[in-house]
């Protein structure tokens, strides 16, 4: 069996057995509970879920000292910044059950948490005032990475979030439009915000050899999507990206910051 380091190496696809016995470890470690009140057979129960506090103050995503409605960009950082708002729903550190629900999804291999995670991120997202979007781009993973978590947390939590913005309406979820052309340390591993742009400068671009991509952004509302946003750093180099090839407006919009 390879080992995950292998995988790293050689960039091959995690053989099914290799995926089976992480799946049956995680099963074990974390067997199916509600990870707030214990209910058996679900990992994160409505009940739960719907306690999570709302969050009622919000501010500029690039500058932190602006308040701002649902988190959009102040109008002097606008001028430097290709965001035009990060919204989430939750404080990272005052969340306590939003930040495990993350961590266990990513870290402990437990997909099911997409699920309720995304149907947070939307039931929130709907009472705001911003532009509703076109499309749904979730922050994509390298290669790499990918094979070896076996799935990309952002992609599962924006196809949620997706079915429960506008029930019966899902609004389109592109995967195919950016891509991480570059293996990038860990965002969590940089000291500072500083290391945090030096690790994922030109780390973005749109997917290659399907010229049809620029068309499919250009002059859209894009909604970003990612489980969480610490300095904003990964949502701003996809929005100058997707900016470059024409779309309007780009808000990142996150679980928890």
């Amino acid at each position: 069996m390879e080992t995950p380091e292998a995988i790293r190496e050689t960039g091959k696809s995690p053989p099914y057995l290799y995926l089976k016995l992480r799946e049956f470890i995680a099963d074990i470690l974390f067997p199916r509970a509600c990870i707030s009140c214990g209910k058996p057979d679900i990992f994160f129960c409505e009940s739960c879920l719907q306690a999570v506090p709302r969050r009622r103050v919000f501010d500029c995503p690039i500058c932190r000292t602006v308040r701002t409605p649902d988190g959009e960009t102040c109008l002097r950082c606008r001028k430097r910044s290709a965001l035009d708002g990060v919204f989430a729903p939750a404080i990272f550190h005052e969340q306590a059950v939003v930040a495990e629900a993350i961590h266990a999804l990513k870290y402990e291999f437990v997909p099911d948490l997409a699920l309720p995670l995304g149907t947070l991120l939307a039931e929130r997202a709907r009472d705001t005032d911003l532009s509703i979007p076109d499309i749904i781009i979730p922050v994509p993973l390298h290669p790499w990475r990918m094979r070896y978590r076996g799935f990309n947390q952002s992609a599962l939590i924006a196809r949620s979030f997706s079915e429960s913005f506008i029930p019966g309406f899902p609004i389109p979820v592109r995967e195919d439009i950016l891509i991480r052309k570059r293996f990038t340390l860990p965002q969590a591993k940089s000291r500072n915000a500083k290391e945090r742009k030096e690790n994922l400068r030109d780390a973005f671009s749109l997917s290659l050899g399907n010229p049809d991509l620029k068309r499919a952004v250009k002059g859209k509302v894009v909604w970003l999507v990612d489980d969480v946003a610490t300095t904003g750093t990964t949502l701003e180099e996809c929005a100058r990206t997707l900016k470059k090839s024409g779309a309007k407006k780009i808000f990142g919009v996150v679980v928890a910051q």
